[in-house]
């Protein structure tokens, strides 16, 4: 579509890009999304934490928590309901 949208309507769905799931039957002409050296070496070596829970904010940055208390109060924080 050419630009972030914070959020989508209908009508959006309905944009015509081969890669459109919503409106071409079957797969995508190629990949949709493929890992990054990066993400392959973290699942081969994670990070050693305690965190389960994790988002993601408007300008991108990511928030961990331990709890799942803990993450509901982040979400609120910085996503909001």
């Amino acid at each position: 579509m050419g630009e972030h949208r914070e959020r989508l309507f209908n009508e959006d769905y309905q944009f015509e890009h081969p890669y459109s799931t919503y409106i071409n039957k079957g797969l995508p002409p190629g990949p949709i999304a493929s890992a990054g050296a990066s993400s392959i070496e973290a699942v081969l070596d994670p990070a050693d934490t305690e965190y389960l829970y994790f988002l993601a904010d408007s300008e991108g940055t990511n928030h961990f928590s331990v709890t799942y208390e803990e993450h509901l109060q982040k979400r609120d924080e910085y996503i909001g309901n």
